[in-house]
């Protein structure tokens, strides 16, 4: 068995209506000047008020940086920390999907360790510590609640830099059902297929451990059963708080076993072609789990997870993949999205230089990627 070291950094509240006592755990973290992270749609929706006048009756001054945009970069935090640093900030609130939360990591490294995010490429390197962080996700689909990881894009080589360190990881992730409820459909397909992703990957990386297994196999149960129900009926609070769960649970899954090719080969897609990630990551899905099914132990992998959710085998697993992506929408070929035959060598050139690509259980060439990405092009 693997071995590992896990401490589960990050107090995980979950129920609907739990926004409500964000003012109550940024006192319990000694907050008094918080900055709330997030981006122009949740302030629409009115959550971002929500949380401003929890964290207000808890006695707390708010400032409010709502510029975040999907798939942040370096640029995105250094504005965010302008905000930070102007208003002496000692507590941050990532409210929003996965790129707030990455906002706020990004600031955080900054704001306490100076430099620039290129210096946190990688894991462990940040020196002091980094104010409290509560989470907030109004989608299911990174996990980045229960990450330690920020991923900030260098907007010159359009690499994702995965900045992890124990110290960014948030000490609060309040999961609340209904603010999903505001989400439009195509982000509820999309964030939810990134968290069936997350889940099947985790299952056979390289670095999985007993630990990682659990949360994987769970996330994907979850997702797995719950996405359909709310692709036909958004309202559907119950599935909607499977969802999170199941997002939340890979997103542990991920803290102590990283992912795979699906996304080495899905980063360059939304980075040439602005493909929404959970639209490039479950597209190079299906085939990456078959490719990988070849390796013993990441054929077992998958097999247990296909057991946890009734499926009998892992034809009847990529079925049921194949099935959620119709439902949601998101099998349009790659033709489609306004990918080129062209471009294919170069795209595969950069999924071999994604971070991901060293936890897949199975090895992958340029070749294999360029096999991949043209499976699915037309």
């Amino acid at each position: 068995m693997t071995h590992f070291d896990f401490l589960l950094r990050t107090r995980v509240v979950f129920g609907e209506g739990t926004l409500s006592r964000v003012g109550e755990f940024a006192r319990e973290l000694n907050g008094s000047r918080v900055l709330l992270v997030t981006d122009s749609g949740i302030v629409r929706a009115g959550h971002a008020a929500h949380a401003v006048s929890s964290l207000e009756a808890a006695g707390l001054s708010v400032n409010v940086f709502a510029e975040v945009r999907e798939n942040p970069d370096t640029h995105d935090v250094a504005r965010c920390v302008r905000v930070a640093e102007e208003a002496k900030v000692d507590l941050i609130v990532g409210l929003g999907g996965g790129s707030s939360m990455d906002t706020a990591k990004g600031a955080n490294f900054l704001l306490t360790n100076g430099g620039q995010m290129r210096d946190y490429w990688g894991v462990g390197k940040a020196t002091q510590p980094m104010l409290p962080l509560i989470a907030i996700p109004t989608t299911s689909g990174t996990g980045s609640e229960c990450q330690s990881f920020a991923l900030i894009s260098d907007p010159e080589t359009h690499q994702k830099m995965a900045c992890g360190d124990p110290k960014a990881a948030a000490k609060v992730a309040i999961l609340d059902p209904l603010l999903t409820i505001s989400q439009p459909p195509r982000v509820t397909a999309c964030t939810g297929v990134d968290a069936l992703a997350h889940a099947l990957e985790t299952a056979v990386t390289t670095k999985r451990n007993s630990l990682s297994l659990l949360y994987s196999r769970e996330a994907f149960r979850l997702c797995l059963r719950a996405l359909p129900k709310v692709l036909l009926d958004p309202g559907d609070v119950l599935a909607r708080g499977q969802i999170q769960l199941g997002a939340a649970y890979a997103g542990l899954a991920i803290e102590n076993s990283m992912l795979g090719c699906a996304h080495s080969a899905a980063n360059p897609l939304t980075a040439r072609f602005g493909i929404v990630h959970g639209q490039a990551v479950g597209r190079m899905l299906p085939g990456v789990v078959r490719k990988n099914a070849s390796d013993p132990a990441a054929r077992r992998g998958y097999l247990e997870h296909a057991a946890a959710a009734g499926l009998s085998s892992i034809e009847a697993l990529l079925e049921a993949v194949e099935s959620i992506l119709e439902e949601a929408k998101l099998k349009a070929n790659l033709a489609t999205l306004g990918v080129t035959a062209d471009v294919i060598p170069s795209l595969a050139a950069e999924a071999c230089q994604q971070w991901t690509l060293k936890f897949n259980p199975v090895a992958y060439s340029q070749a294999d990627f360029e096999a991949l990405y043209s499976e699915v092009l037309t």
